[in-house]
C-alpha cells in the first residue's frame, strides 16, 4: 500500500507539488498523469527516497519513507526513465550483482535471473554486454532487475520510453500481471493510451496540484473544463 498525505515539495521559491494526498491500495495500478513540468518525477523521487517532502507524510507499505527509509526501500521496485545500467556487464552479472545486494541466496538468483530475463524477451541476450543494447532493451532489463527480489510495490517513471510497439505491448502485459497476483503498481506518465489500458485508478496533477482522481471512464465522463483542457495537452504529447 502507497500512501501520500497532504505531501508538498518546495525548491526555493517554486512550490512543485501541493497537498497532494493519494491512496493505493494492494494489487491496484495507479496511474499518475499530467503534463510534462506538473509534478510528476518529484513525486516518484518522494515516493522512493530520492527527495524529501518539504511537508506531508509518505508510507509506504505502513513505514515512513523518512523515518522508516531503509525498511520502506525494502518494499519497492523502481523503474526510473532513463535507467543506469552497468554497460560493461551482461544481463546475468546486473542480476548477480542486484541479487548480491539483496543477500539472495545464489539458487534463488540462478532461478529467477532465467525466469525474468524470459519474461522482458532477453533470454537470447544474456551473455550480451549491457552497453550494445537499446534503449527499449535496457529499458526491459531495468524491469527484470527491479522484479529480482520480488518487491511488493513497483515504482516506475514513464515506463515505455524507447520501446516499440511489441515492446510495449508486453511491458503492459507484465504489469498487469504483477498486480494480479497482488504487487502493487504506481505508474508515473504523460501518455494517456497507457492508464486507458492498464490502470485501475488515475490521478491527474497540473501544476502541482492532483485535481482529480478516480477510473479514467470516470474522469473521461467529467464534465470539468480542466481535465478537457489537461487531456488535450496530453494527447498533443503523444502524437508530437
Amino acid at each position: 500500500m502507497i500512501t501520500l498525505e497532504d505531501v508538498s515539495k518546495s525548491y526555493d521559491d517554486v512550490l512543485a507539488l501541493d497537498r497532494v494526498s493519494i491512496r493505493v491500495a494492494r494489487g491496484e495500478i495507479y496511474g499518475l498523469i499530467g503534463p510534462n513540468g506538473a509534478g510528476k518525477t518529484t513525486t516518484i523521487k518522494l515516493l522512493v527516497g530520492l527527495l524529501r517532502p518539504t511537508s506531508g507524510q509518505i508510507r509506504i507499505n505502513g513505514f515512513d519513507i523518512q523515518k522508516e527509509g531503509l525498511a520502506a526501500k525494502k518494499e519497492l521496485g523502481y523503474i526510473p526513465d532513463e535507467p543506469f545500467l552497468y554497460g560493461r556487464l551482461t544481463p546475468l552479472e546486473l542480476l548477480d550483482f542486484k541479487g548480491s545486494l539483496h543477500d539472495m541466496s545464489r539458487d534463488l538468483v540462478d532461478r529467477k535471473r532465467e525466469e525474468l530475463l524470459d519474461l522482458v524477451g532477453l533470454a537470447d541476450f544474456r551473455h550480451e554486454l549491457i552497453e550494445s543494447f537499446s534503449l527499449g532493451m535496457r529499458q526491459r532489463l531495468a524491469i527484470a532487475t527491479a522484479l529480482l527480489p520480488s518487491p511488493s510495490i513497483i515504482i516506475v517513471d514513464e515506463p515505455l520510453v524507447g520501446l516499440d510497439p511489441a515492446g510495449m505491448r508486453k511491458v503492459k502485459e507484465i504489469f498487469v500481471g504483477l498486480a494480479r497476483s497482488g504487487t502493487t503498481i504506481f505508474v508515473s506518465t504523460h501518455m494517456l493510451h497507457v492508464v486507458e489500458e492498464i490502470a485501475d485508478r488515475v490521478g491527474v496533477l497540473n501544476k502541482g496540484k492532483l485535481v482529480a482522481q478516480g477510473s479514467m471512464d470516470e474522469l473521461q465522463r467529467s464534465k470539468d473544463e480542466r481535465l478537457e483542457s489537461i487531456f488535450f495537452r496530453l494527447f498533443s504529447e503523444e502524437v508530437k
